[in-house]
């Protein structure tokens, strides 16, 4: 998996590629997403479109975030899921507790008033 991240009017945007599946590269995904926290971020974007293959390790990373934003009063939200991530979190219901928008414009637009 791959991972790029930009801080863009205080919302942080991560762009996932390949497989989450829980690795070394997870553990780097975390690492700097931590290291945004210590800028005072408060609002996330992660784009799933291009993860191929997620698993119940990959699920957890993505609940962690969640919880580490919402602690800190602010919140997560997907970027348009590819099927089998989009599949995941409909089998785990976890639909029902991350907001999912289609593209970076309304996932800017959602989190927008969360940052004012």
């Amino acid at each position: 998996m791959t991972t790029t991240s930009t801080l863009t009017d205080g919302i942080l945007y991560i762009t996932l590629t390949g497989d989450l599946i829980g690795s070394p590269d997870t553990q780097q995904l975390l690492h700097s997403v931590n290291e945004h926290l210590g800028d005072a971020v408060t609002n996330c974007a992660v784009d799933l479109s291009a993860i191929r293959y997620i698993n119940s390790t990959g699920i957890g990373v993505l609940v962690s975030l969640l919880t580490k934003f919402r602690s800190r009063g602010g919140e997560l939200v997907l970027i348009n899921p590819a099927d089998h991530p989009k599949k995941m979190l409909a089998l785990t219901k976890l639909n029902n507790i991350f907001t999912v928008t289609a593209d970076q414009a309304a996932a800017r637009q959602q989190l927008a008033p969360a940052a004012s």
